[in-house]
């Protein structure tokens, strides 16, 4: 049960320092999926 707590603990801190890197990867998988769908939407459906 120790163990539990401890390795809780330590992805909860683990977490907490790094919560800006998973923003940051979040945001350019946003970017990316937006992109993909203007392109498709600007692309006219005869190509």
């Amino acid at each position: 049960m120790q163990t539990i707590q401890n390795s809780a603990k330590g992805l909860g801190l683990l977490v907490d320092m790094n919560w800006d890197r998973f923003f940051f990867v979040g945001a350019i998988t946003l970017a990316l999926f937006a992109a993909s769908n203007l392109g498709y939407l600007a692309v006219p459906s005869g190509y």
